[in-house]
């Protein structure tokens, strides 16, 4: 059995994938893809991380998680997802640095099934985004208060991938950069899910329809109909060129409006951010999916 964990990250998900990936009911059950509903497996899996204490669960404790998570016996792939695998996004920054908690989490989700083979899979986000996103969604907080006095520019992708691929070693690790995701989605949904690559699936378009304007998707939605692509490189050109004329602004741009920060803030974060995909891209053991 395959055991696949989506971690998020933070502010890039809120379930669009194992929403769309559930909009497939038949395709996942002929290749014995399951993906329960939230509500099923998070607080279960909460409570078995719990009382496990990092410990591997017996094969009776493996066996009443998966049937208090779905109902169904023929497993080959079961696919989980939530940010708060990672931790609360009150955590995201500590006095420790960035992210410093993600690869102790690891090996105990594995052990949760020790007999399975374990994926982790992740979406990075810019930190210009990110951490502008993390002090809007806290409201206990002020922006000091969330940095806990560290420079933006420490928050770094690179230490936190190397990590966590020295955490779980024998574990599949997927990333891809949130930013990608109008281009690579259908990508991802099949990274997930396993799901052959000339699968049709519903919820391919779910980003391109939330970018884009509402005519502006359906001329390409019609485009796509008459001219079905014959490759993923096709498809993606087809989609870019129908971003630059349709995409809505204001779902692309990034508002930074905290203390201190500036233009020139922001483009540094960039950058930074844009060398450490560069060399995540290329760590022995990941799999980037890149557009």
């Amino acid at each position: 059995m395959q055991v696949v964990y989506h971690l998020g990250a933070h502010n890039t998900d809120e379930d669009r994938l194992i929403r769309a990936l559930a909009r497939n009911p038949n395709e996942l059950a002929e290749h014995g893809v399951v993906v329960p509903h939230p509500r099923r497996y998070r607080l279960v899996l909460r409570d078995t991380l719990m009382a496990l204490k990092g410990a591997s669960a017996d094969p009776g404790q493996t066996e009443a998680v998966l049937a208090a998570v779905t109902d169904r016996d023929d497993i080959g792939r079961i696919v989980f997802s939530h940010e708060f695998f990672l931790c609360v996004p009150e955590r995201v920054i500590t006095e420790q640095g960035f992210y410093v908690m993600v690869p102790s989490k690891l090996q105990p989700l594995a052990n949760i099934f020790p007999d399975a083979e374990i994926e982790f899979h992740i979406a990075l986000i810019n930190p210009a985004t990110l951490i502008p996103g993390l002090v809007a969604r806290d409201k206990n907080r002020d922006y000091d208060e969330i940095m806990h006095g560290h420079d933006p520019r420490d928050m770094r992708w690179g230490p936190v991938i190397a990590a966590m691929k020295e955490a779980a070693p024998n574990a599949r690790l997927v990333v891809w950069c949130n930013e990608d995701l109008p281009l690579i989605w259908p990508e991802v949904m099949r990274s997930l899910s396993a799901l052959p690559e000339d699968q049709p699936l519903k919820g391919e378009q779910v980003v391109l329809r939330q970018i884009m304007t509402e005519g502006g998707f359906d001329r390409l939605a019609e485009y796509l109909t008459a001219n079905p692509p014959k490759s993923i490189l096709q498809r993606r050109k087809i989609v870019s060129a129908f971003l630059a004329k349709f995409a809505r602004p204001e779902e692309l741009e990034v508002e930074a409006a905290l203390p201190g920060w500036t233009e020139e803030l922001v483009d540094s974060l960039s950058a930074l951010y844009d060398a450490d995909v560069e060399d995540i891209a290329a760590m022995d053991g990941v799999e980037f999916i890149t557009p």
